[in-house]
């Protein structure tokens, strides 16, 4: 009817944007052995575990000799170290809020989700030590688009020590503790557009193995009902009760 009046609705287009500095997801994700860090590999288990990390190395063997083709300034031996020292100066730009510094050690892929849910928050990070020399455990090299569009995909497994505690808008705390240090494990990915010659090596995301342990429960404040005070009436602390709840009686 619009159309027969001679109105005409301007057409739209659902328009996407695309990134092509960094990848959507990790492609063949590195998969944990169980047990990490905590089972010995002279069990029956572990042993079954090691045949299948060697089965895996040739795949990364191939991507890492594509990964020194374009970039010939990596190394598996200082690469590990180098990657600890771009996870501790993200984490350290994300509790300072630090957004240009951590754009350049994250990929736009990873920045949502390290930022998501921060508002009004206050964290405290600190690393404490490394219980593991960091080692490289994966690598992939996908092309993207065309062929020949090539990216890098490094695993990382890192063992530590971290202080981890976050605060709320009214500085109470959620989450942590900054005097309990916590052995921490994990898979980092990093990644690099490996045919743009100005391109570096950030922090892409992490894998967090299904038997992993569930996260702590985040503590919850809740507002207790004040009195209701006229105007230029004082709240006086003394002569006010908290209410307690009312006693529910449950039915089965």
């Amino acid at each position: 009817m619009a159309r027969a009046a001679g109105i005409v609705f301007r057409q739209e287009y659902m328009e996407r944007p695309i990134n092509i500095s960094c990848t959507a997801g990790v492609f063949d994700p590195y998969i944990p052995p169980e047990g990490d860090a905590r089972q010995s590999t002279l069990s029956k288990e572990g042993l079954k575990q090691r045949t299948e990390q060697l089965r895996q190395t040739a795949a990364s063997q191939l991507a890492l000799r594509k990964i020194k083709e374009h970039d010939p300034q990596f190394s598996t031996k200082d690469f590990p170290e180098r990657s600890q020292e771009m996870f501790i100066e993200a984490h350290n730009s994300l509790t300072q809020f630090n957004k240009e510094k951590l754009h350049s050690l994250v990929t736009e892929r990873c920045y949502p989700d390290m930022t998501r849910g921060n508002r009004y928050k206050t964290i405290r990070w600190r690393f404490m030590e490394s219980l593991e020399p960091p080692r490289l455990v994966h690598a992939r090299c996908p092309d993207m688009v065309t062929k020949g569009n090539l990216y890098g995909q490094v695993t990382v497994r890192m063992h530590s020590k971290q202080t981890l505690a976050i605060y709320d808008r009214f500085g109470r705390l959620m989450l942590g503790s900054e005097e309990e240090p916590k052995d921490v494990l994990e898979y980092l990915v990093f990644e690099r557009h490996l045919i743009n010659p100005y391109g570096s090596w950030r922090l892409h995301g992490k894998i967090v193995p299904a038997w992993a342990p569930p996260k702590d429960p985040i503590i919850k404040t809740v507002i207790i009902p004040g009195p209701e005070l006229k105007p230029g009436e004082e709240f006086d602390l003394h002569k006010y009760e908290v209410p307690k709840p009312k006693a529910v009686q449950w039915y089965k």
